[in-house]
């Protein structure tokens, strides 16, 4: 059934009023349950999972993966099997909608955790307590939902703009409770059948489940005399280096450095495969470009001329060459001048995503947006609420930045001009387009701190990642409730439904980010040495340490290699930027996903290229209507939220069986 919408016509001559009190007159649902005790208790638990979810993949990747489809998709088969019972019976479209708004929430609530907090302790080496990292993540990200909603009624009231993921959500539910549900019954069964499959094949290859499962219940170390558990390498060219030391096989190297120590090797990793089918061909294939222009080209060349080296630390460990001292020493610096160089490119060559802020500072130049009451006065959240809970949040997360993380007064209050500017250009850029530019925003916020305050490189970190969280929680507040405006959902409803999420998501993700990435010593100490490992790369908080390392230390603090290096990748990054956009995105490369294979493993970049490469060689030439079209092309998204929740949910068990397992 075709969702009512405003023609193009009605959209560009009726006053904010009307197409207010149209939607009140042929979209709105009355009193359909929504905001249920069953709807917000599915919500805070499957958001808490998939929180974790995003928490693992965000620390391999650095990307940040929407599961507000796959959080629908979940809740409609779920309750579907319960529809004969009590608790599931009727459960409504609208109380989907408002599960998928809470996890989508949690989901997204993660990425301090995995950017500017884990940043701040590489740069600090303080570990920060897990109630100032839950109080400040909740509090910004209410700020958050306070500046979207005077956005919502400009975006989504009056713009009347797209949100493509956002409505992509709103189609789908709409499916699925108008009777021809088919299709996304077909997509559940997908999700339900890889979530499984991969959940087995990582379960293989967790040494952790395995020693549960040998160990402690079959007790294999006693009676047959096991030292370690059997399991699948997860790193397939395992063993091929295992027959290689046993039958003085050759070990590959360039320019007389073992590829191992580049990072080269060969993953198995279901989760890694999810995200390349996601993120597509063209951004999996910059990133495997990146990955070997740095570590089978750059490095070695480096290794050989001496910039990279072993040393001995101040523990006098001597530190080996590796995959992480590689971008440590040398690679970082150009890898994150592509990613930022590309990125502001990219944001400043789209003139429309500023046009929005515009119409916010000159509302005159659409005077029919206001004209007439406000039809939805009882529905939407009164603007008193942002208007004084604004400021009050505002205040709260810098007084928090000072007393939690020591950054000055004058550095916190200047970044909060800052809020509302890159709220508004985040948010018509979600609108727009899905993408929400909070890399290159964040950055902004980091050089215009910084260079009032060099002195210590945490003080731009924290309000950076305050105006990021406001930014993005905004947008993805917005996203998230278009498809409840396209239902006809409560606004208020919504928003409660999005503090739930986050509240959720801090709680579930914060304890698991100490499990995972800040394990104890034997002594039971824990260090932040931890937190960048080969399993969990935090390819995003080693950018963000770099460039306020960057800011700190400045320019001259490079080796002359890595300047030349660093100069050349801006140049590249503008060019390519630059073709991308004057070919109308034709041109197949993209500059920050090419700094972005430089900072991840090489293994992980391969990873994700072969889940891409798979969905977009079946997908090219599968037809409309047939099988293989919508195996490969519709259940894309399935399929892959099946390898990610899969893998990610296991692997994550396998981490705390290690932790917890003696």
């Amino acid at each position: 059934m075709a969702l009512p919408a405003l023609s193009d016509e009605q959209v560009r001559t009726l006053s904010r009023s009307q197409k207010d009190q149209w939607w009140l007159d042929h979209v709105f649902r009355g009193d359909m349950p929504q905001l249920t005790v069953r709807s917000a208790l599915t919500g805070f638990l499957l958001g808490g999972a998939l929180a974790a979810t995003s928490l693992y993949i965000g620390a391999k990747t650095g990307i940040s993966i929407g599961v507000g489809l796959t959080s629908v998709l979940i809740t409609f088969a779920l309750f579907r099997l319960l529809a004969r019972t009590p608790l599931g019976g009727g459960f409504t479209i609208l109380e989907n909608n408002c599960t998928q708004s809470i996890t989508t929430a949690a989901g997204y609530v993660v990425t301090p955790l995995i950017s500017s907090f884990a940043a701040y302790m590489l740069v600090t080496g303080k570990i920060l307590p897990a109630w100032q990292m839950i109080l400040w993540m909740i509090v910004i990200s209410v700020l958050g939902v306070l500046v979207a909603f005077p956005l919502k009624r400009r975006f989504i009231n009056d713009d009347q703009l797209p949100f493509p993921e956002g409505r992509a959500c709103g189609v789908v539910l709409d499916a699925l409770y108008t009777g021809s549900a088919e299709a996304g019954v077909f997509k559940t069964r997908l999700l339900a059948i890889t979530s499984v499959a991969t959940a087995f094949l990582q379960w293989l290859m967790s040494d952790g489940w395995m020693r549960l499962l040998q160990f402690k219940l079959l007790r294999l170390d006693r009676w047959a005399g096991f030292r370690e558990p059997w399991h699948l390498h997860e790193r397939i060219d395992t063993y091929y280096y295992t027959w290689a030391a046993k039958s003085s096989g050759a070990i590959p190297r360039i320019l007389g450095t073992d590829i191992r120590q580049l990072g080269l090797r060969v993953t198995l990793d279901g989760a890694l495969l999810g995200v390349g089918g996601l993120i597509g061909i063209r951004v999996a294939s910059s990133c495997l470009l990146g990955a070997i222009v740095n570590f089978a080209v750059l490095a070695p060349i480096m290794i050989q001329r001496g910039e990279i080296r072993s040393y001995t630390n101040a523990a006098g460990k001597v530190v080996e060459i590796s995959r992480a001292e590689i971008v440590n020493q040398w690679s970082l610096w150009w890898g994150v001048s592509m990613m930022v160089v590309g990125s502001l490119v990219s944001l400043l060559a789209r003139p429309d995503l500023f046009k929005g802020l515009w119409r916010m500072v000159r509302p005159g130049i659409a005077p029919k947006a206001a004209a007439g009451p406000d039809p939805l006065r009882h529905l939407e959240l009164p603007l008193w609420l942002s208007y004084v809970g604004v400021p009050l949040f505002g205040f709260l997360g810098v007084w928090m930045g000072q007393a939690f993380f020591g950054v000055p007064w004058t550095s916190g209050f200047l970044s909060l001009p800052l809020i509302l500017v890159l709220s508004v250009i985040c948010t018509n850029s979600m609108a727009l387009t899905s993408w929400t530019p909070t890399g290159a925003l964040s950055k902004i916020t980091q050089f215009s701190i910084g260079a009032l305050d060099r002195s210590n490189p945490a003080n731009n970190l924290i309000p950076a990642g305050m105006t990021a969280e406001v930014a993005s929680n905004a947008a993805n507040l917005l996203s998230d409730i278009k498809p409840g405006y396209m239902l006809g959902a409560k606004p208020r409803q919504q928003a409660l439904g999005h503090v739930i999420g986050i509240v959720a998501g801090s709680l579930a993700a914060t304890p698991l980010f100490y499990l995972l990435f800040l394990r104890p010593d034997a002594s039971g100490a824990r260090s932040t040495a931890t937190l960048v490992t080969e399993q969990f790369a935090m390819p995003a908080a080693v950018q963000w340490k770099g460039v306020a390392d960057l800011i700190a230390k400045g320019l001259g603090s490079l080796p002359p290699s890595a300047m030349v290096a660093l100069s050349v990748a801006g140049v590249v990054a503008v060019v390519f930027e630059v073709l991308r956009i004057r070919s109308k995105g034709r041109f197949p490369l993209s500059a920050v996903s090419i700094g972005l294979g430089v900072v991840l493993p090489p293994d992980a970049s391969l990873a994700m290229w072969l889940g891409a490469f798979v969905f977009w060689w079946m997908g090219r030439k599968a037809v409309a209507g047939t099988r293989k079209h919508d195996l490969w092309v519709e259940g894309c998204e399935s399929i892959c939220a099946g390898l990610i929740s899969g893998a990610a949910l296991i692997g994550i068990g396998n981490a705390l069986v290690n932790a917890f397992l003696p």
